[in-house]
């Protein structure tokens, strides 16, 4: 009984699932079917019947007649052989052959799919053929006015094309031949073909507008601007010979010469048409030209500034010879009181050779100006250079003339400073003599002693002969850095001394009660009156400290009021 309800629940099973495919397959089958007539149904030979007002002659007739013919095929052949393959695919449903409606209802939907490109390709073409003759009558009369505008303009301004105007004719003579073969394929029906001349005839007047803007600009330079700039050069170039300037550099001759030959290339071209170069080149001859005109500009300015500075410049050497001889006699003079530093001492005489140098390349200079045989411009060029050398010497002959007057006040300047030392070594004597402790340590005595020594080595060095001021500015400064750092040391050794009585004063009052600290303050007294004075304040301050943390601070605050009053 058990297998028996298992088949039976199975086969329900099976019988419930095949339902459903075949539910499945119905509602793809209905899809198709409403895709089908879709495509049955659409107005084909509606749309084409918009060609009928075109002229049914020729390529349109040819088109009109595939178009039908390509439709014809999809109702007679493909609709009637999709409506069969429907009817075998619901058989297959029916019959729970869903494989075999699977594979049915593919070939129905290329069919379909094959049928909607054949409708999308006709109606593409329709509407092509359609614009096409609409813009082919639009466009057309367009380029008919344009031709004969242009024709006007040549006409009305022959001059100004010049040698070009007999082909520019020509190329628009071009135009009348393909206005009649269009109105001839217009007529045939023939309107794709037509499109083609008017796309044609569209970019050739594009290209014939450019020639009308561009040719006269192009010949009123060629014929008339760059002629009269040549001109104008030669003329510049005579006038400025005349007057002795130098320009055979340039090869501004030559370079006229060639343009000229070259103007003629360029004129063809434009007479034949050929502009994709010329524009390109007559830029770069204007920019040729105008740089011409700056060389020539900068020639006589050139001449200007060798006229006003050259002549001038003789003196100016003359009187810098003068100038740095007197500046060495000096430095011969002064070596016999101060020591100069070789390097320094030897600047006159490089001054004296560098100016040797420079007077025979002014008197070359001078040369070439009489013999007028070279560039003002190279001649600019030198005496800028000459001229900036001799600055440039100079400012190095006055540098060191300064230096040797300075020598004197750096002397003067190194003595004060020399007894402002000693002044300042003196009182920090004074005041650890007047100070009031056991004694002065060793190692303070042996910086005293030090900066004597500093100082007795910068009266030596103040005494030589000649005077060696490096020396004594070296000399000075270690001496100023170490009397500085004796006196600092005093200042604080003196401190520490008042803090240690301080210290010993604030602690005996509990000596008395606290051994600890009476033994401190005994080994603090011993280092004191031992004129080991850190030791001694080390001692006093750990004393002071352990039994009234603190103290110290305001110990310190006593003893710093008490020095501001002294």
């Amino acid at each position: 009984m058990e297998y028996i309800i298992i088949v039976v629940v199975l086969l329900l099973a099976l019988l419930i699932f095949g339902l459903m495919i075949r539910r499945k397959h119905n509602a793809e089958i209905e899809r198709l079917e409403k895709e089908k007539m879709q495509v049955q149904h659409y107005p084909i030979y509606e749309e084409l019947t918009k060609v009928k007002a075109l002229n049914m002659n020729g390529q349109t007739e040819e088109m009109f007649e595939n178009w039908r013919n390509m439709w014809s095929e999809v109702i007679d052949v493909h609709v009637v052989k999709m409506d069969s393959m429907l009817f075998d695919a619901e058989e297959f449903v029916d019959r729970f052959k869903f494989k075999k409606a699977s594979q049915i209802e593919r070939e129905i939907e290329e069919y379909i799919v094959k049928c909607e490109t054949i409708k999308v390709t006709i109606i593409k073409e329709l509407e092509e053929l359609i614009g096409s003759e609409e813009k082919n009558r639009i466009e057309v009369e367009q380029l008919k006015e344009y031709h004969r505008s242009a024709r006007k303009t040549i006409l009305a301004h022959q001059y100004s094309f010049g040698p070009a105007l007999e082909n520019l004719e020509k190329r628009l003579e071009q135009f009348v031949p393909k206005f009649e073969e269009f109105d001839q394929l217009t007529a045939e029906g023939n309107y794709l073909q037509a499109r083609e001349i008017i796309l044609t005839l569209n970019g050739e007047a594009q290209a014939i507008f450019a020639l009308l803007s561009d040719i006269p600009t192009l010949l009123t330079e060629i014929q008339t601007k760059i002629p009269t700039a040549i001109q104008e050069l030669r003329n510049g170039q005579k006038e400025m010979e005349e007057q002795k300037y130098y320009l055979r550099h340039l090869e501004l001759t030559d370079y006229l010469d060639k343009l000229e030959e070259e103007l003629v290339i360029l004129k063809q071209a434009v007479a034949d048409l050929n502009l994709t170069e010329v524009g390109p080149r007559i830029e770069e001859i204007n920019d040729e030209i105008d740089n011409f005109y700056d060389l020539l500009e900068k020639e006589v300015v050139a001449k200007k500034f060798v006229d006003r500075h050259c002549h001038a410049m003789n003196d100016t050497i003359t009187n810098v010879v003068y100038a740095t001889k007197e500046v060495h006699d000096e430095a011969t003079y002064v070596q016999h009181s101060y020591r100069l530093p070789d390097k320094e001492a030897e600047v006159p005489k490089q001054c004296l050779k560098q100016l040797e140098v420079l007077q025979k390349r002014y008197e070359l200079l001078a040369i070439r100006v009489e013999e007028e045989k070279s560039a003002y411009s190279s001649l600019q060029e030198e005496l800028q250079e000459i001229t900036n050398e001799m600055e440039r010497i100079q400012e190095e002959q006055e540098k060191f003339s300064n230096m040797l007057k300075n020598l004197r006040i750096d002397e003067n300047n190194a003595r004060k400073e020399l007894d402002t030392l000693k002044k300042l070594l003196q009182n920090t004597e004074r005041m650890l003599h007047k100070a009031n402790m056991p004694g002065v340590p060793e190692e303070m005595d042996a910086r005293l002693e030090e900066a004597e020594e500093q100082i007795f080595i910068v009266v030596q060095s103040l005494q030589e002969i000649p005077l060696n001021m490096e020396a004594v500015h070296s000399h000075l400064l270690n001496t100023k850095k170490c009397i500085e750092d004796v006196h600092e040391r005093a200042e604080e050794m003196i401190t520490n001394v008042m803090l240690i009585e301080r210290m010993i004063q604030y602690g005996n009052r509990y000596r008395a009660t606290n051994a600890t600290v009476h033994a401190r303050l005994l080994e603090a007294e011993e280092a004191f009156h031992q004129f080991r004075y850190v030791k001694a304040l080390e001692d006093a301050a750990h004393a002071v400290e352990s039994i009234e943390p603190g103290a110290i601070k305001r110990i310190e605050a006593l003893v710093q009021e008490e020095l501001l009053m002294k």
